[in-house]
């Protein structure tokens, strides 16, 4: 199998050209190759395929093989891919996505995709829609008991479910002990990416995130859209906000007027390889 690895922001995954290669038992590839001792190491594996409703179809795969509705920054590479290798030449492509189709503005330099402007869409408030358990019309500093400790959580839904937590310091926070719990806390059916929020000023915030079937990632870009959507919400920050993330920066642009996420960021490809997947146990 031909793969590219790429990245943005430090979220890796291991993407398949998939108008040339075929992909069978997807979940299970997946689970191989991000294996980070014994396959190629990634936060899991998005296929490049045709559409039929839009230029390209993506479809994610997390680390543990479960399927993804949507992911911020691997749409991004997606959209860099089919640029850089020839696939399309335009420079606006629209993606279909399980969270509906999403369309991406790059910006080019020399040939090459540098950094992308994606229109992500409406955030999903409804609790039953992201979905959670509690809240009545939306899910904004509610309480929740995450074993033994209160903490207050707003959820919000950019195609997949997020649960956003102020927290006064994201550097301190012992993220492997206390993100499995949020994943797979009773509230969250499809379970959750756990967002970590420490609000600098208005336009400034840090971010740590647990994803849902992944862990502690580098970035992850719907989770950025849901941390800025709840910083608004509770009134912790302005609708442009700049979000630090362990791997780099992402800005992001909520346009509460017209119900709208854009968020803009880099994304790079680290390298071609060929891998054999014959021998995977399916």
């Amino acid at each position: 199998m031909k793969f590219t690895k790429m990245h943005g922001c430090g979220n890796d995954y291991v993407y398949v050209n998939c108008l040339e290669e075929t992909v069978k038992h997807p979940d299970k590839v997946a689970q191989f190759v991000s294996d980070r001792h014994f396959g190629i190491g990634s936060d899991g594996l998005i296929l490049i395929e045709p559409s039929e409703v839009a230029d390209f179809c993506m479809a994610m795969y997390n680390a543990d093989g479960s399927r993804g509705e949507m992911c911020g920054n691997g749409i991004r590479c997606v959209a860099k891919y089919v640029y850089d290798y020839g696939l399309t030449d335009k420079t606006k492509v629209s993606i279909e996505t399980l969270a509906g189709i999403k369309y991406i503005d790059m910006e080019v330099q020399d040939g090459k995709m540098k950094t992308a402007k994606v229109n992500m869409g409406s955030p999903i408030l409804c609790p039953s829609e992201i979905p959670v358990t509690i809240g009545e019309k939306q899910c904004v500093n509610e309480p929740l008991i995450v074993e033994g400790k209160e903490y207050h959580v707003t959820a919000v839904s950019m195609g997949n479910p997020h649960a956003v937590v102020f927290v006064e310091d994201t550097a301190s926070l012992p993220l492997e002990k206390i993100g499995p719990g949020f994943e797979h806390h009773e509230a969250f059916p499809k379970r959750v990416n756990t967002e970590f929020i420490q609000v600098l000023n208005r336009s400034e915030i840090n971010m740590r995130v647990w994803e849902r079937g992944a862990g502690e990632t580098l970035a992850c870009g719907t989770g950025t859209c849901a941390a800025v959507v709840a910083c608004v919400l509770n009134g912790k920050t302005d609708e442009n906000v700049t979000v630090h993330l362990l791997g780099g920066d992402l800005y992001i642009v909520y346009d509460r007027e017209a119900e709208t996420v854009f968020m803009t960021g880099p994304a790079t490809v680290v390298f071609d390889g060929e891998i054999d997947i014959t021998d995977i146990d399916v």
